[in-house]
């Protein structure tokens, strides 16, 4: 390489001695001839210009060749960068990959992502155990085939709007093939590719069915049973419901059994202060988890579907509360807040303020020390239940959450009247803080607003620590997210 880079130096100088030398050496031989000295001057003067434009040409071609090799040096390097941006982003993905697999299976919304033409090409667990069917009876199959040409027809209004570049809100009441009536809260969101043109919508969908709706499809002969014994009522209860959803007497007993066994295992996820450095008293966030013998353990998108279709979400959140706080006595966490995510049936339960009564003096606990999530969507839709429910579980004094703040809209007008101890600011906000100055102004004003009233917040799925800087930066009180921490066995 170095020999290379002398000979390209040395060229032109080369090359310019040897025309030289060779013009000398004609006019020297020119001067001897029998020729007339014009004639010999006019020769002389031919070659010498032949000469020179050869070196001309030359030059230029030297200094063309060296263009194109900058050229060439610099694509190369483009490339390289290029490539190794390439390896990184696949590494990242990879690494990314598993994380996002559990997001997939956590969520509770049943998505689906299907293209201009109708078919699918993304669903999540949720989206798959709501219909019962198999991957390979989703994949690639229409939305026809997957809901049914009844639903097709009835929401293809819809479809076409999104596909025209609208998002697109509404509710339905979908008839599940076993009989039992669902109330739905479905979005229809575009999808654009790199060239901004659409190719497909995001079917996004919420079971918003509550206990007021399911009683709409009693007779007037069905009621659900009572008894004086706490325990035997609620199996009663149970059975009830799953007979009047399935048609099939104990059809959720499955989870009752899980339940029994000892089949389920409470985690948490660190839900630290800012600054990290402050000292202040971490709280944790309650996460289920139900442990299968060859599947390891799933996720509440694996099951919740089930257990909300079966009426079995008040069971299983009681469940939760009487575990916690016997956890919460036996290790002595006076000090840390466990928030706890409550069904829509269970807010709508006139019998879960008595359980609750019962299991703090049973455990001799602080009420304090419990924080029910409610999320911002439940208050908007059924306010009047969910105010009840935070009214009650106050006055025995447990703390209440507002989840999900700000994924359609920030508006403090729903918690006029009552008291919420946090506001817990939805990911969706959070996820874009640093590149979207609109997401950062509604955050910083949520913060701003919340320190007016006297309520703490919280910024939920922090997955760096650019964004821990920056919510430390606005003031925000605590963070909760895999940039803070896994959640890990209770235990642990």
């Amino acid at each position: 390489m170095q020999k290379r880079a002398l000979f390209r130096t040395i060229r032109s100088y080369v090359a310019t001695l040897a025309v030289i030398a060779t013009a000398s050496a004609l006019v020297f031989a020119i001067s001897f001839t029998d020729s007339s000295l014009p004639w010999t001057a006019f020769l002389t003067g031919v070659l010498v210009a032949a000469i020179l434009a050869e070196a001309v040409r030359a030059s230029r071609s030297e200094w063309l060749l060296m263009r194109r090799t900058a050229q060439l040096a610099a694509i190369k390097n483009k490339l390289e960068r290029e490539t190794l941006l390439r390896k990184h982003t696949d590494q990242k993905s990879v690494a990314d990959r598993p994380r996002l697999q559990i997001m997939d299976n956590a969520l509770s919304t049943m998505v689906a992502l299907f293209d201009t033409n109708g078919q699918c090409h993304y669903h999540n667990r949720a989206f798959r155990d709501w219909l019962g069917l198999r991957p390979e009876q989703i994949d690639g199959h229409h939305i026809r085939e997957i809901l049914g040409p009844k639903v097709n027809a009835e929401i293809a209004t819809a479809v076409r709007q999104s596909l025209d570049g609208q998002e697109v809100r509404y509710e339905r009441t979908q008839e599940m093939a076993n009989g039992a009536l669902y109330h739905l809260s479905v979005t229809h969101i575009p999808q654009y590719n790199e060239a901004s043109k659409i190719n497909g919508f995001y079917f996004l969908a919420d079971d918003i069915t509550g206990r007021s709706d399911l009683q709409l499809t009693q007779t007037p002969s069905e009621h659900l049973p009572s008894t004086d014994d706490h325990e035997a009522g609620q199996q009663l209860y149970i059975d009830a419901f799953s007979e009047q959803l399935t048609g099939q007497k104990n059809a959720g007993k499955r989870i009752i059994t899980a339940i029994e066994q000892g089949e389920f295992s409470l985690f948490c996820q660190l839900i630290a202060p800012l600054p990290l450095d402050s000292g202040g008293t971490a709280h944790y966030e309650i996460l289920i988890r139900l442990r299968e013998e060859e599947e390891g353990l799933l996720p509440p998108g694996a099951f919740f579907p089930q257990a909300e279709r079966h009426g079995l979400m008040p069971y299983l959140d009681r469940w939760v509360v009487q575990h916690v706080l016997a956890w919460s006595a036996s290790h002595s966490r006076k000090d840390s807040i466990f928030f706890i995510n409550l069904a829509t049936a269970t807010l709508g339960d006139p019998e879960f303020p008595k359980f609750l009564e019962t299991v703090l003096h049973e455990y001799e606990a602080e009420a304090a020390t419990l924080c029910f999530e409610v999320t911002d969507a439940e208050l908007a839709q059924r306010g009047e239940n969910a105010a009840e429910f935070i009214r009650q579980v106050r006055a025995y004094g447990c703390r209440v959450a507002l989840s999900g703040f700000g994924r359609d809209n920030v508006s403090f007008d729903r918690i006029r009247g009552f008291q919420v101890d946090f506001i817990k600011i939805d990911g969706s906000l959070i996820l874009g803080l640093l590149r979207d100055p609109v997401n950062l102004a509604k955050v910083t004003s949520i913060d701003h607003v919340a320190k007016k009233i006297g309520v703490s917040t919280v910024a939920e799925l922090v997955e760096s620590d650019e964004l821990i800087v920056k919510l430390s930066e606005i003031g925000i009180d605590y963070a909760q997210g895999f940039g803070i921490s896994r959640p890990r066995g209770l235990d642990e």
